[in-house]
């Protein structure tokens, strides 16, 4: 009887002590090993590590050397193209022959420099090409910063063609405009819409033809090993393509310059006939004033931006 009586304590006991175990294990704490939770704890720490990854080293300094390289080169290109843009508007216009034209602003250039750098034209031409340059040194800080790249590195494709365009095309049909009313031969008059926009036309080709060309023309240069040792293929693509461009382009200009000058009842076959006559000289002049504008110039704001980065870089 003892010990049947000691039995059902004993069983007790033990009912207890498995209650305060299973009790014990539901009220300790879960750790979750799922995929799930996994996947939610790194995905914290792969964005976490995504923002840190941002390349905002030297980041002032860097838009200074831009805005820095912009200037220069702007600076370099902008006396030269200034006369010829104002050549071919006075040739096209009837106003002056373009080598008059020419020799006129050279003399200027060289007797009273003071004269010819603070003018409004010269101003113009430093205001396009430093706008243009700045825009694109812009975007390849931007994308280096964001994409953890390089300070030197440069980019290329539609991104950059747009930006280029956009500050490229404002800057140059407000330029256009100011030249157009200044070296025309009638009175100043709002310019037409349809003149600016084949001036529109004429700049995308050109735009096109300088930022983006460039990288696709390069490895397909036919240089020799010995040719590269004084000049790269991507500085020939870079001073070849905006060139050879305007052979195109330069009609849209001169139509959109003879649709100002002759408003009225003119016949487009005579429009025509004027742009023919105008096309060969006008577009050599034109390849003299791209070449430095976004060949020379570009070289010069590319090299120049490449070198001072470098500097920056760890």
């Amino acid at each position: 009887m003892a010990v049947g009586q000691d039995e059902p304590p004993a069983a007790g006991r033990g009912s207890v002590d498995v209650s305060q175990r299973a009790q014990a294990h539901a009220t300790a704490p879960v750790m979750d090993t799922s995929p799930a939770r996994k996947t939610k704890v790194n995905g914290v720490k792969l964005a976490e590590k995504e923002r840190q990854q941002w390349n905002t080293r030297h980041l002032g300094s860097r838009m200074a050397v831009d805005a820095a390289c912009a200037v220069s080169a702007g600076g370099l290109v902008a006396p030269l193209i200034t006369m010829i843009d104002k050549a071919i508007i006075e040739n096209a216009s009837g106003k002056r022959k373009m080598m008059d034209s020419l020799r006129a602003s050279f003399s200027t250039l060289l007797l009273r420099p003071h004269r010819f750098l603070t003018s409004k034209p010269f101003a113009l031409i430093l205001m396009l090409y430093t706008g243009t340059y700045l825009a694109a040194n812009t975007l390849d800080t931007f994308k280096s910063t964001i994409n953890n790249k390089a300070a030197s590195s440069t980019t290329s494709g539609a991104t950059k063609f747009a930006a280029t365009s956009a500050a490229n095309l404002s800057l140059c049909l407000y330029k256009d405009s100011q030249f157009t009313k200044m070296f025309g031969t009638v009175s100043a008059r709002p310019v037409p819409s349809v003149t600016y926009a084949l001036f529109a036309a004429r700049d995308c080709l050109t735009i096109f033809a300088s930022f983006n060309l460039p990288p696709i023309l390069a490895p397909k240069m036919p240089l020799s090993e010995s040719a590269e040792k004084y000049i790269s293929r991507a500085s020939a693509a870079q001073f070849l393509a905006p060139a050879a461009i305007q052979l195109i382009s330069t009609p849209f200009h001169l139509l959109g310059l003879d649709l100002y000058n002759r408003n009225g009842g003119t016949a487009f076959s005579d429009r025509l006939r004027k742009v023919r006559v105008d096309w060969l000289k006008s577009s050599i002049a034109r390849m003299c004033r791209i070449v430095p504008a976004f060949g020379l110039g570009g070289v010069v704001n590319n090299g120049l931006r490449v070198k001072l980065m470098k500097g920056l870089e760890p």
